[in-house]
């Protein structure tokens, strides 16, 4: 690969604590709320609890979960810090901060792109995205097992859905089959909603939260290409951690919470959100709005800062005297071309059984 391809560097670019909006629906189907403020709202800092003294989980460790190439994804290629990527037809590049070794398929396969991510220039929305064979719509279909959903160019180098998540989501559906019993789902920061999408078909009622409007109104639009709109999903524009507070107070309980923090973010009030601050206080929050029969709480963490066993350590305290098993590690997608692993986030799930 020649140096001209080699990018900027970025992180994970800042996402909402939260995320979105919708248009009118039938309220026993999806409903869209917009972070009401009760008067007894909780003042003032917040406090972790003492460490619990129960027996610490079971703990499974490391667990790397991998998604290999299909028809609907696959990583074609990596290095020299960007990735090659197909979704569906088409085939993209983007950067890539962990590939720092050399690519294996040579310079010609990687300049038959689609769109490339330049992020050379100050220029929000489609400004940052360049298409060698032809000017592309700002949106484009996409699917997922079965599911339809919009892939979009923003101007983070994201395109709706990050591909690694899919192990998690086989996980849950398999969890929410195998409960025969109701199953509500708690998606926080569940930004374009394909686990959402992935839970309410398994069967499950879902609640959605995400602080960007934006961003829930795009989750909306995939319910719709789905052609799931008759199944339960209340989207929920609302800062994460406020929700959750709220949700204990209220009494509310659900079987699986999924929590996928930014590094940091913004709530739609000006909330900050602070990973490594913030997540204590969160995952003990998840724990205490878990129902009395509870499947699973699944924590994926995209920095670069930690180790797994940061994470794992935490969740497993947190579930101390809850039995159950911890399970963490990497999710990690194989790349087609020579095999590599390329590793994407970290995660921790306690999981009941």
């Amino acid at each position: 690969m020649n140096a001209s391809r080699k990018p900027r560097h970025k992180d994970r670019p800042p996402r909402k604590t939260g995320k979105p909006e919708a248009r009118g629906r039938d309220p026993q189907a999806a409903t869209v709320v917009g972070g009401e403020k009760p008067a007894n709202e909780a003042p003032g800092p917040r406090v972790l609890p003492p460490r619990r003294d129960g027996k610490l989980p079971a703990e499974r460790l490391p667990v790397i979960l991998e998604v290999e190439p299909n028809e609907d994804y696959a990583l074609l290629d990596s290095g020299d810090g960007q990735k090659l990527e197909r979704y569906g037809d088409y085939r993209i590049v983007r950067p890539e901060g962990q590939a720092i070794w050399r690519p294996a398929l040579p310079d010609h396969e990687w300049h038959n792109a689609d769109a490339i991510f330049t992020g050379d220039t100050d220029e929000e929305g489609m400004g940052r995205w360049r298409f060698p064979k032809a000017p592309l719509g700002e949106t484009w279909p996409m699917k997922h097992d079965g599911i339809d959903y919009l892939g979009r160019f923003t101007s983070f180098r994201h395109v709706g859905v990050f591909p690694e998540q899919a192990s998690h989501w086989r996980h849950m559906e398999d969890l929410i089959k195998g409960a025969n019993r109701p199953v509500r789902v708690l998606n926080l920061f569940g930004y374009t909603g394909v686990a959402s999408l992935a839970a309410a078909r398994a069967g499950a009622e879902v609640t959605h939260i995400d602080a960007s409007k934006k961003a829930v109104g795009w989750a909306r639009e995939n319910q719709d290409m789905a052609r799931l709109s008759d199944k339960p999903i209340r989207w929920i524009v609302e800062d994460a951690v406020k929700f959750a507070e709220r949700e204990v107070r209220r009494g509310n309980g659900y079987e699986i919470v999924l929590l996928d923090p930014p590094a940091f973010g913004r709530g739609p009030k000006g909330e900050v959100w602070q990973l490594f601050e913030d997540l204590p206080f969160l995952v003990e929050t998840c724990r205490a709005i878990l129902s009395d029969r509870p499947l699973a709480m699944v924590l994926t963490a995209y920095s670069i800062r930690a180790s797994f066993f940061s994470i794992h350590g935490l969740v497993r305290d947190t579930f101390a005297g809850m039995g159950g098993r911890v399970e963490s590690g990497e999710l990690i997608i194989r790349e087609a071309s020579a095999g590599r692993a390329l590793s994407t986030s970290l995660f921790s799930r306690w999981v009941a059984k």
